[in-house]
């Protein structure tokens, strides 16, 4: 058997520190703008193009610091979900079928889907959007890449309802008393990888109010929306339904020791269902946000994650990539709230 790949941040590109995306919108039913970044990408990409969803209550730009490095070998998108960031924030549509429509037509409306079978990669509530949008794809997904986030069912896994959940995503008045307030607290979180690109992240998540303080930008109906799609989220029976090779990113065990289980329990439904392993890097000394702190990782992960196995290669259904191992840990105060 051949030995385990390796997940290496030296075959990922330098960030092309330059470059800016261009922002456009498509049409969705029934006339909703979805607005997307448009990073661009080489004249003659080395694999297929690249749509990334980021999580709840977040926009495109947490993706930055991977897109910089992507566009550089593929076509890169990064979207805004519905209900977030400048696209439009309507009262219905947060269910699974919907949200991956949107994706779908972000996809085609950005010319992604007319040069190759794209790669979809979620962070977060990102991984079950972009789980759902694979789903959708078929064989016009090329691979999909889960970045902590697209394997639990959170229902199960955490004992809450809906409501209670998004109770627990409330951030503390302290944050909220002003920008500077609010970005301090997220520099703090691992100031070596505090930059501009952070900076810009993180605003685009909060708006000033003529009072001074800041207030989550994601409208509380549109949030709450993406929390019932989130509890709607069953795992077991949407990964092992996606035919494209499935690779799952994930970062430090929650308090509770539930995530490696929920994990375990979904590559069981693979086997079970005969389809292909996930393959699973596991970075145990970093917080949710991968994309921030492991961003040339994640970057090889999406890259190489067309490669990985597919049915019926004769490969064996234990794949683990290797991580390289760092000493220190990023710890963030607000882990529990991963999606």
């Amino acid at each position: 058997m051949d030995a385990p790949p390796v997940l290496d941040p030296r075959r990922a590109p330098d960030p092309d520190l330059a470059a800016e995306p261009s922002g456009y919108v498509v049409l969705v039913e029934p006339a909703d703008r979805i607005h997307f970044l448009d990073w661009g990408g080489p004249s003659q990409p080395d694999g297929p193009p690249v749509i990334l969803l980021h999580g709840l209550a977040q926009t495109a730009w947490i993706w930055t610091p991977v897109a910089r490095r992507l566009r550089l070998r593929r076509p890169t998108v990064a979207l805004d979900l519905r209900g977030h960031g400048l696209s439009d924030s309507p009262t219905t549509g947060y269910d699974d079928a919907t949200l991956a429509e949107d994706v779908v037509a972000v996809a085609d409306g950005s010319g992604l889907l007319a040069a190759a079978p794209v790669v979809v990669a979620g962070h977060g509530f990102g991984g079950v959007v972009a789980a759902w949008t694979a789903r959708a794809l078929g064989d016009r997904c090329a691979g999909l890449v889960l970045v902590d986030g697209g394997w639990e069912d959170l229902r199960s896994t955490t004992g809450l309802e809906p409501d209670e959940f998004l109770r627990g995503l409330d951030e503390p008045p302290e944050v909220l008393r002003s920008m500077t307030a609010y970005l301090r607290d997220r520099q703090a979180f691992d100031p070596s990888t505090w930059d501009a690109d952070q900076d810009r992240a993180a605003r685009a998540t909060v708006v000033d109010t003529p009072a001074g303080r800041v207030v989550p930008a994601t409208r509380p109906h549109a949030l709450a929306g993406a929390v019932e799609a989130l509890f709607a989220y069953r795992p077991a029976e949407t990964l092992p339904a996606i035919e494209a090779p499935i690779v799952a990113l994930v970062a430090a065990e929650d308090e509770a020791g539930t995530r490696g289980p929920a994990l375990d329990h979904v590559r069981a439904a693979l086997a079970g269902a005969g389809r292909p392993p996930i393959r699973v890097a596991r970075f145990p000394s970093d917080g949710h946000n991968l994309i921030r702190y492991r961003p040339a990782e994640v970057t090889d992960a999406i890259l190489t994650v067309a490669s990985a196995p597919t049915a019926g290669d004769g490969t064996s259904a234990s794949h683990q990539i290797s991580a390289p191992a760092y000493d220190r840990r990023r710890t963030e105060e607000h882990d529990a709230k991963r999606p």
